[in-house]
């Protein structure tokens, strides 16, 4: 199964941020990421630029509309993101809650869905084509 850990911060997190050495930071991170990598369960993770730095994109209306971000009022920001593989939502608990994360940040952790998912509509010509993406992709 993979799972998407959602790296959120709130203005608390950003500030005890700020109090840190950057180098511990980093190194933490770089251990927990080595950690996954070693166990074999890593598949992806990226940290993101300040929401300053994005757009939203709304399809609110008929056109969709492009806005500079954040969008609206932030509380919690979007700053990351890990995809593991792991044998079940247990072991994905475990292994979000050894993040080096400290107080005001959350991980939200998603189950990212597969083929089995959709059994509904298996017969549904993009159902079928994403097992080859997947492959071509090197996904799967």
């Amino acid at each position: 199964m993979k799972y998407m850990l959602i790296m959120r911060a709130t203005e608390q997190a950003k500030a005890a941020y700020e109090n840190l050495d950057f180098e511990e930071v980093i190194n933490a991170m770089g251990a927990y990421n080595e950690s996954m990598m070693k166990a074999g369960v890593l598949l992806a993770g990226e940290g993101l630029a300040e929401p300053d730095d994005g757009f939203i994109v709304d399809f609110e209306s008929e056109t969709p509309i492009v806005t500079d971000g954040p969008y609206g009022e932030t509380h919690e920001l979007f700053n990351g993101f890990w995809i593991i593989e792991v044998s079940s939502k247990e072991e994905a608990v475990q292994w979000a809650s050894r993040a080096p994360l400290g107080p005001g940040n959350k991980l939200e952790v998603r189950r990212v869905t597969d083929e089995a998912d959709f059994t509904d509509h298996a017969d549904n010509e993009y159902i079928q084509k994403e097992a080859g993406w997947r492959e071509q992709l090197g996904t799967s």
